[in-house]
């Protein structure tokens, strides 16, 4: 999902999703839609495998991982979520990982296409995207930049090392993890 234009790029239907589909899988969205600077994800076993690390390294992708049991460090893919199963799974009994596939395609074209968002003003992700820059701007306001909140838990360095630190906010930092790889 582009967090900038809501719009889902892919989606993978299958019974078990092991670390090469993933590459697969945004192999392809990369080929249609360009790459991106960051990779976000959570610490599933498919997105922290060493293949799926060593192909984003190769291809100049930074990673930023969510902690785990944090979810508002996702916000877009977790609204994301809910309406997916608001509105496409707890609807749908699927027979086969085919049947699945080609409904879970048809929504996802429908999301981006037909469906109005209100964080885009009310435009699909389509109709966001012909707009000039400009337009967009207008449409949604002018820019905000990111929280680096989330930014700094997940262990991403930056310009949010700069930011005061508040009282009675901690962070704990574990060495030796085996699920973070800044």
């Amino acid at each position: 999902m582009d967090e900038y234009t809501r719009q889902c790029l892919a989606m993978h239907v299958a019974r078990s999703i092991p670390a090469v589909d993933v590459i697969t899988v945004v192999e392809a969205a990369i080929a249609r839609y360009g790459a991106p600077k960051h990779l976000r994800s959570d610490n599933g076993s498919e997105f922290i495998a060493y293949a799926v690390q060593d192909w984003l390294a190769r291809s100049g992708i930074k990673t930023m991982y969510i902690e785990p049991r944090a979810p508002w460090e996702n916000g877009h893919i977790e609204s994301f979520h809910d309406k997916l199963r608001d509105e496409c799974l707890n609807r749908e009994l699927f027979r086969s990982v085919a049947e699945a596939r080609v409904i879970e395609e048809s929504w996802r074209v429908e999301y981006n296409e037909r469906r109005p968002h209100s964080a885009l003003g009310y435009l699909t992700p389509e109709e966001y995207m012909k707009h000039p820059k400009s337009i967009r701007t207008e449409l949604m306001g002018a820019p905000r930049p990111q929280s680096p909140a989330p930014l700094a838990a997940a262990g991403v360095r930056g310009e949010s090392e700069a930011l005061p630190r508040r009282r009675g906010i901690t962070t704990s930092k574990k060495k030796n993890n085996p699920h973070r790889y800044f």
